[in-house]
């Protein structure tokens, strides 16, 4: 290699940290800037999000990178400006530990909860949130709760506290899972990159989950094959923790299957079908086309299964 070739590749290495250091400045600095409080000992721990405008949506071009299937193309078109005004948001997803509370306290109950059998998703009646089918601890979030039981929580924990908690709306949720950023997902496009940031379908998931072998997954390591305790990866720009990954959360909004006629205000979408609401997120066993800022699905409100739970939001 001649002397311009090794000066070549030494400022091209020395540009690559350069920006590694950069970026990991203006993380470090967006961290610090994070306002975060508790209504009540026991209670989510919660950020303020300040109000923006920002594009809802998936990018032109990103479901055909990604591969996306026929079936959930273009439920996040078309791309709109939303405004939304300030709110404040769970730092983590609810619990175990904080749902137990509530369900102990209310005598919320339980009549199972839809599991992988290693062949398909099947109702198990003796599995529920404190009996998932995989090890969990109270550190974990919660999981086998349906839309009625998150919107219940949420309604408690109002009482309890005199604030009005509540659901996240969708347009809530995406802007708070993209943190000021237009790429696929808050730490950029690449999907083999989630492992630092989210816990999904991985090479763990792959030797550790029965029936997962040949799963759709990322090639790299993040540690847990189920759930991971929350905060166990690094937060977006808003200090929130697993809004990709980890489980699918709830929202406020009925479903619709695009975004003809949605608000521009930040709002829930109340028209549609709303005996179905959107889950956002992805969870500990989708693929990386899954954890993204702009993907979503919808479910019947009184399904509860081991991959979905919640967070909360509050009104300013």
């Amino acid at each position: 290699m001649s002397f311009h070739s090794k000066k070549f590749l030494s400022k091209v290495a020395g540009l690559a940290v350069c920006i590694l250091l950069c970026l990991e400045s203006n993380y470090v600095a967006a961290q610090s800037s994070v306002r975060s409080f508790k209504d009540c000992d026991g209670c989510p721990e919660m950020v303020v999000i300040p109000a923006g405008r920002f594009v809802m949506g998936a990018a032109p071009g990103e479901e055909e990178r990604e591969a996306l299937s026929d079936e959930f193309r273009n439920r996040s078109q078309p791309q709109h400006a939303v405004d939304v005004r300030s709110f404040s948001v769970g730092k983590f997803e609810v619990t175990r530990g904080q749902y137990r509370v509530f369900a102990e306290t209310t005598g919320r109950g339980s009549d199972g909860c839809f599991v992988w059998t290693g062949d398909g998703f099947e109702k198990d009646p003796i599995k529920d949130w404190r009996n998932s089918g995989y090890a969990q601890n109270d550190a974990h979030p919660v999981v086998c709760v349906s839309w009625d039981d998150a919107s219940a929580y949420v309604r408690w924990l109002g009482q309890k506290t005199g604030r009005n908690y509540r659901l996240l709306t969708e347009a809530e949720w995406e802007y708070a899972a993209r943190a000021g950023t237009t790429t696929a997902r808050f730490w950029g496009d690449a999907a083999n990159m989630s492992c630092g940031y989210a816990n999904g379908a991985d090479v763990t998931t792959h030797a550790q989950v029965p029936g997962a072998g040949n799963w759709p997954a990322a090639n790299c390591n993040d540690r847990y094959a189920y759930t991971a305790p929350v905060g166990s990866y690094r937060a977006n720009s808003f200090g929130l923790f697993d809004m990709l990954g980890n489980v699918w959360e709830w929202t406020q909004d009925c479903w619709n299957g695009d975004y003809s006629g949605a608000p521009a205000d930040g709002s829930a979408w109340a028209a549609g079908d709303c005996s179905q609401r959107v889950v956002r997120g992805g969870s500990w066993e989708d693929a990386p086309v899954g954890l993204r800022a702009a993907y979503r699905v919808g479910s019947p409100t009184v399904i509860r299964v081991y991959i979905r739970g919640f967070r909360v939001a509050r009104d300013n």
